[in-house]
């Protein structure tokens, strides 16, 4: 169903109003319960909170660990705003929890459970048997929820981890039953079946309202929350498709040399009249114009219609083509990828089974076939290999990856249902590829004790750089470059060790006692390290197999305290290992706008280029985590197709290095009630003569202009394709990208050159710069002479 602006006001309001329930609801209990006050900041001694059973001690315990985890890892401010987050996490996850748990109803995974409160029927069968050992009918509806919770788990412990810090609290029964009838109004009903409406979820949990009083205190976002919450805005489908269609669609049609049925899937694919595929090694033909004919005489008919010559691009095992979502939110774009790559692993099994497929198998994984005898057995596995290998995603916001993880899950729970597979014939996902960007653990002495216990003391010292350069992750998130800062780092102790073994094996020349002095003592202790080492080898290894460890013997003197360390180094070195890799495919909808405060010498440094609009700086750095035949596509700010700070990246970048092979111009009303003209786009490293470009800015329904484009090429669907020369767009003054220019006219352009060339110049475009003295008022200025 389509999520039009009458079904979004449902949701918005749903949401609305179960955000104000639950944070009503915990802030009276950590009031009440848990000494801890959200509005004056007033935290009660844990001796005093002696209403409290054993349980809830130990809830008061970590509610307590994580304010001082907060505080020493992402200073906030008051304590009021640190307990106000929590106030607001805790709701978040308890409305997650059982909106998935109602979706799983609603796609037959879940026995009813939540749809009809007391009254469900997994309900009824669980208290059967329980009797009256579980207390009253609300307590024993609580611990059959909490069964449920644990039950899940197992599949998605970021969300339904009890003893997380994130979902500690749950609201009592009568807030609860308010926020199940709620969730269980009937014009909400068919939502619950919709891959898109946890997305929405996550957009509406933060109010209009507070993204506009965000913007009033501050031009730019002052943390990484309001950074998150100032961009929350979810990516349109027919965008989505278009960018999917054209990055992991067009990888595998060039990779089958145009024989998939992802032609027929990909109803956005762009793909021209006279499309040739190039053998390896092949080189495509210089192009022979008629006589006395060159390109500028060509029509946008004749330009479509001329020959395309498509590098050879290798086939790979469906295992190892990777796509990752830089700034993923809710993942609308891997939900979709999820779709493509279904067919992609079947289509490769088939050409597996058949003996055409044209490379060998991989050495460590083998080939489909040799796994998977049937297409059968292979349904029971393609979700779990697409979650585990396929899809990453990266936010600052520890929500969307809550939510992320969740869509990915129903996703693949209704591939499997789809191809009739029972629950329990159903593979365990193991692990996703979904991780949220922060700062390294930041309590010192659980730092210290934990590098003391680490085999070579210089570990220790990487591991303490690391944490250092990691401090802005939450801040910065895919933008901070940690996989070069690790390598600087490691490189530099590496040349300092090999420096340390000169010297050692000059001071083994030398009698004892007489060794000179050391004049450059070393940055780093290599005093435990033998001298024959593979230690650098595998440094980085090292430091994540001993993190493993570690998280492995947690302490119980110290618990809540040290899994809040051990799961933010897990969340830490899961971020870097996504950075470390390298992907066929990256779409994004970036941060839109300024960086936040905090990061602002760090961005300034990096990205002094894209001080106006950090979603192109995404773009820019971005495309060196690509692999060499990898594609990029992004929604992002149209301001860079003109504006003059922008020239130097458009020429050399957008226009030369990695061009934009396809355009999307959308202009204004694209992304919900966000007041920003935007674009989407495709870039890669390959050096291609012509762009195609699509304009549709002065349509006002953009998905069905767009669709209709698509059927049927009509002139009259409010969309235009224009075919442009890339140098010719670079050789325009400040290299504008005026796409929709005949090529005569831009060349026309180029040959004249611009007022600079005769000795003149242009400063601003239609503006006075002084009003005063040239703006007259209609008073001040006689109509004779002007008037007809």
């Amino acid at each position: 169903m389509a999520f039009d602006q009458a079904t979004r006001n449902k949701l918005q309001n749903f949401v609305t109003n179960a955000r104000a329930l639950l944070k009503s609801e915990f802030t009276r209990q950590l009031q009440k319960d848990f000494g801890m006050d959200p509005i004056t900041g007033e935290i009660s001694d844990l001796d005093s909170l002696t209403h409290l059973n054993d349980t809830q001690i130990r809830t008061a315990l970590l509610l307590r660990d994580t304010l001082n985890h907060y505080q020493t890892s992402t200073p906030l401010g008051e304590t009021s705003q640190i307990l106000d987050r929590i106030v607001r996490e805790q709701g978040f996850t308890v409305l997650n929890r059982l909106c998935a748990l109602r979706m799983a109803e609603a796609r037959g995974i879940l026995i009813e459970s939540i749809q009809k409160g007391y009254h469900s029927k997994g309900f009824s069968l669980y208290a059967r048997m329980a009797g009256t050992a579980l207390g009253e009918t609300g307590d024993t509806y609580q611990n059959y929820l909490f069964s449920l919770f644990d039950e899940f788990s197992y599949d998605l412990p970021v969300l339904f981890d009890r003893y997380s810090p994130l979902g500690r609290l749950f609201p009592k029964e009568s807030a609860l039953l308010e926020l199940l009838d709620k969730i269980n109004d009937p014009e909400l009903a068919a939502l619950w079946t919709e891959d898109e409406t946890i997305g929405w979820i996550y957009q509406y949990f933060n109010s209009v309202e507070e993204r506009r009083q965000m913007r009033a205190d501050s031009s730019a976002p002052r943390n990484s929350r309001e950074l998150a919450v100032r961009n929350q805005f979810f990516t349109p489908r027919y965008v989505v498709e278009f960018l999917t269609d054209n990055t992991l669609g067009r990888i595998w049609y060039e990779m089958t040399r145009g024989h998939t049925g992802l032609t027929d899937q990909c109803r956005y694919l762009v793909r021209r009249p006279n499309e040739i595929f190039l053998e390896r090694g092949e080189d495509a033909p210089e192009p022979e114009p008629k006589s006395g004919e060159t390109d500028t005489d060509l029509s946008q008919e004749e330009l479509l219609k001329q020959p395309v010559y498509i590098a050879h691009r290798p086939i790979k095992d469906p295992r190892e083509i990777l796509m990752l979502d830089p700034a993923c939110g809710s993942m609308h774009f891997g939900l979709y990828a999820f779709d493509l790559f279904e067919k992609i692993y079947i289509e490769a099994w088939e050409l597996q089974s058949t003996g055409q497929w044209p490379v060998p198998a991989h050495k460590s994984i083998g080939l489909l076939t040799e796994k998977y005898s049937t297409l059968e057995e292979l349904f029971q596995e393609i979700p779990r290999l697409i979650i585990e290998h396929n899809i990453h995603g990266v936010d600052i916001d520890p929500r969307a990856a809550q939510i992320a993880g969740l869509s990915l899950w129903l996703r693949a729970q209704r591939s499997w249902k789809e191809h009739q597979i029972n629950p329990g014939e159903r593979s365990r996902i193991l692990k996703s590829n979904i991780v949220c960007a922060e700062p390294m653990p930041g309590d010192a002495g659980l730092l210290k004790t934990f590098s003391e216990n680490l085999e070579y003391t210089i570990l220790g010292q990487l591991l303490e750089i690391i944490v250092e350069k990691m401090e802005l992750a939450g801040e910065a998130g895919s933008l901070l470059k940690i996989e070069e800062e690790i390598e600087t780092a490691v490189e530099q102790a590496r040349e300092e060790f090999n420096k340390e073994i000169l010297r050692r094996k000059e001071e083994s020349e030398f009698l004892p006692g007489m060794v000179p002095k050391q004049t450059q003592p070393s940055l780093f202790d290599f005093a435990d390290l033998p001298s024959k080492t593979q230690f650098w080898k595998t440094a980085e290894e090292n430091i994540l197999d001993a993190l493993k460890e570690y998280a492995e013997h947690t302490e119980e003197g110290d618990g809540g305290r040290r899994r809040l360390f051990v799961e933010d180094a897990a969340k830490g070195f899961a971020f870097i290992d996504i950075c470390r890799k390298r992907y066929d495919v990256v779409l994004m909808n970036p941060p839109f706008g300024r960086r936040s405060e905090r990061s602002k010498k760090y961005y300034d440094k990096n990205y002094s280029s894209f001080k106006s609009d950090m979603g192109l700086a995404f773009v820019d750095s971005l495309t060196n985590r690509l692999d060499k035949k990898g594609l990029l596509g992004a929604l992002t700010s149209r301001t860079f197709l003109a504006g003059g700070s922008f020239k130097t990246w458009r020429r050399e970048f957008l226009l030369k290095k990695t061009p934009i092979s396809l355009l999307l111009d959308l202009g204004i009303g694209v992304l919900d009630d966000a007041l920003v003209e935007t674009c989407a786009y495709t870039i890669h490293h390959k050096r291609d003569k012509y762009a195609f470009f699509l304009r549709a800015l002065d349509s006002i329904d953009k998905s069905n202009s767009i669709d209709k484009y698509f059927k049927t090429k009509a002139t009259n669907s409010g969309v235009t394709q224009f075919i442009s020369s890339l140098e010719d767009l670079r050789q325009l003054p400040t290299a504008i990208m005026a796409y929709w220019l005949p090529t005569s006219a831009v060349r026309s352009i180029n040959n004249t050159g611009n007022l600079e060339s005769i000795g003149a110049a242009t400063k601003h475009g239609v503006q006075t710069t002084d009003d005063f003295q040239f703006m007259r008022l209609i008073w001040e200025v006689g109509w004779t002479g002007y008037s007809r």
